[in-house]
């Protein structure tokens, strides 16, 4: 694999907008799961929402007008819109036909459609500011960024549930690896919607308390919205030293929701990064984990790590502070990575009190320092199997 640079990231969660409420969140093991708001259901959940004021998409794009594209715009428009400004650096240096975007997403903007069919069982019509295919389709919030930065190289979108944004990070590698660009945006963008709470408790994945990742009473996940943004370049173009180095992609169809018992899909995934940034296990020095607070999810991503890792390496998993962002994870999780590999640091697992007892890794309750943390891998595993593995690197990548 061709080394790419990382030379801009930036996220949105409940934390806030930016990198800097994220990272005190992180730094200070605080968890911004609340009851539901945005949608108030008719069981008891906690979700991690995006309570802090969204900009407004502009009157020439507003077709496009969602919570998911506005999630979007402000992820690139916060802490001084330095994500924004990057981009518009990398068309300077590259031309616009030569910057990419790829957006992984599962609910695009389900949220619009279904007001939308609230008020056509209330009236009879649909609202005349409904655009399914500019607003509903995945593939809209990758289309809605090209117009937004006037990007001219290819766009779309990847919706592979859970593991959605971490495929675009790995497919946005091969359109420079292949030469079809010199940089691209990739990320993710979720938002709160009836469809993914509802169908999350008829699985009856849902804890009714703030979840509790890899403990031995956790009782479910606690669902997020967020978008996270970063932006792959061919050359270093900056003064960043990150790396995106290795990455490994999987299927095992074991089951449509059920991940593989044993963690076979996962292992898969971890193992495929390694041997792509022609690594040995030991080379890495902190594992961010799915750990979405679900009995199954948990126990088979553990076992996966006692495979590939032993009891050595750190580990934790962070939807304790977030909530589970679903096809944002990736890219969120990846940026949680990044920032941990820049600062020194490996999160804890917040919400955690008693670590499971099956668990063999080692799991971080509390954040540590690791000022000489050079390699770091996220991991992302969706229904149906599909599973990705990333590997940053702080410094170079010299092997």
């Amino acid at each position: 694999m061709q080394p790419v640079f990382v030379t801009a990231f930036t996220a949105v969660t409940a934390c806030g907008q930016g990198c800097k409420p994220l990272l005190d969140a992180l730094l200070e093991q605080c968890s911004y799961l609340q009851p539901a708001r945005l949608i108030q259901p008719e069981f008891l959940t906690c979700t991690g929402e995006v309570d802090t004021p969204l900009p407004e998409v502009r009157a020439e794009l507003h077709p496009y007008s969602t919570r998911n594209t506005r999630i979007a715009l402000a992820a690139l428009d916060c802490e001084g819109a330095a994500f924004r400004d990057a981009v518009a650096s990398a068309i300077a240096r590259y031309g616009a036909e030569r910057v990419s975007v790829i957006i992984g997403t599962s609910t695009s903007g389900i949220y619009e459609t279904e007001l939308a069919y609230q008020e056509h069982v209330a009236s009879g019509a649909m609202p005349g500011t409904f655009d399914f295919k500019r607003q509903h389709a995945w593939v809209a919030t990758a289309e809605f960024l090209k117009k937004e930065l006037r990007l001219g190289g290819p766009r779309f979108a990847i919706s592979t549930a859970c593991s959605s944004s971490g495929k675009a990070v790995s497919a946005g590698q091969r359109l420079i690896e292949t030469g079809v660009s010199d940089a691209v945006l990739v990320g993710g963008v979720d938002s709160i919607c009836h469809l993914t709470l509802h169908g999350f408790r008829s699985l009856e994945l849902t804890s009714e308390t703030p979840c509790m990742p890899l403990d031995r009473d956790r009782s479910g996940i606690s669902l997020g919205e967020g978008a996270g943004l970063l932006l792959l370049e061919r050359d270093r173009s900056s003064d960043s030293n990150m790396m995106l180095v290795g990455y490994g992609e999987s299927s095992d169809a074991y089951h449509m929701t059920a991940p593989h018992p044993d963690g076979a899909g996962s292992a898969q995934a971890m193992q495929s990064a390694l041997s792509m940034a022609d690594l040995a296990p030991d080379a890495i020095d902190y594992v961010n984990l799915h750990a979405t607070g679900t009995r199954l999810n948990d126990q088979s991503e553990m076992r996966a790590m006692a495979t590939m890792f032993g009891s050595q390496t750190p580990c934790s998993g962070t939807k304790g502070i977030t909530g589970h962002t679903l096809g944002a994870a990736g890219a969120t999780e990846a940026v949680i990575t990044l920032l941990a590999l820049s600062h020194g640091f490996a999160p804890g697992t917040c919400g955690i009190r008693h670590v499971d007892a099956e668990f063999s890794s080692h799991v971080l309750t509390e954040t540590v320092p690791l000022p000489n943390m050079r390699y770091a891998m996220s991991n992302n595993f969706g229904f149906g199997g599909n599973n990705v593995s990333l590997i940053f690197s702080r410094g170079g990548h010299d092997v």
